[in-house]
């Protein structure tokens, strides 16, 4: 009796490791061209900073996918544990990920590159705004696995965004129209939405929020002509110059 209660709580579960390596998967896709698919046949140039980037940003899916495992396994007491580890995991992406985000936007305004570099600044820059307070909700959710485990997937979904654009954008050969990225993008989230729909007949809010954040990443484009962005990004570049 107790065999058949602990395998039902558990095989649920498995949705998320399976939603864990299918966002592995779009990061993988999405970078081969230029980096992953580079590495084995030692063509890759890439400066040490793109390397940390990457090492940190894949271990981050990894932890993810470890953590699913563990849960969906049923060992929860160590999934917690780890748990707090993968919080300051999660606080290293988003300073790693500016870190390379203004060790690039340095190089550019050295080479003379001022305007360039301050329109290239924004997207990345900002990515790491919209990762981070879901990532903190997740973190002060954790006692309540039914939106915890949800934030995190949507909290890795947004780090998934330069993935999509770039899978799409080598297949098409050109700028990738909205809806094929999106579709790619939220991919995680939409088989996540399905399992909600089948399995609760209803989805989770967190779901519904995510989506709407994530949207709101593809309107953000105006706030770079803001007199706000506009002073800070100058600020940064007499401060890197």
């Amino acid at each position: 009796m107790s065999t058949t209660v602990t395998s039902t709580r558990v095989a649920p579960r498995r949705i998320y490791l399976a939603i864990g390596v299918l966002m592995l998967a779009i990061a993988i896709a999405g970078f081969w061209p230029s980096y992953y698919g580079q590495i084995l046949p030692g063509t890759l140039r890439q400066p040490p900073v793109i390397h940390l980037h990457a090492a940190v940003f894949l271990g981050w899916l990894f932890i993810v996918i470890a953590q699913a495992w563990l849960a969906a396994t049923g060992r929860i007491t160590l999934h917690r544990r780890l748990g707090r580890f993968l919080f300051i995991y999660g606080v290293l992406v988003i300073f790693v990920g500016w870190f390379l985000v203004l060790v690039l936007f340095a190089e550019r305004v050295h080479a003379g590159e001022v305007t360039q570099a301050r329109n290239q600044l924004f997207v990345p820059f900002t990515d790491m705004l919209f990762f981070a307070p879901v990532l903190f909700a997740a973190w002060a959710l954790r006692r309540r696995s039914e939106f915890h485990k949800r934030l995190i997937i949507v909290a890795t979904t947004v780090l998934l965004i330069a993935a999509a654009h770039r899978f799409i954008g080598v297949h098409i050969g050109r700028p990738p129209p909205l809806w094929p990225v999106m579709t790619v993008w939220l991919a995680p989230i939409l088989v996540a939405m399905g399992h909600d729909l089948v399995t609760r007949r209803i989805v989770h809010p967190v779901y519904v929020i995510g989506i709407a954040w994530i949207s709101c990443m593809k309107l953000r484009a105006p706030l770079r002509s803001t007199s706000i962005w506009e002073g800070f990004s100058s600020w940064l570049a007499t401060l890197v110059a």
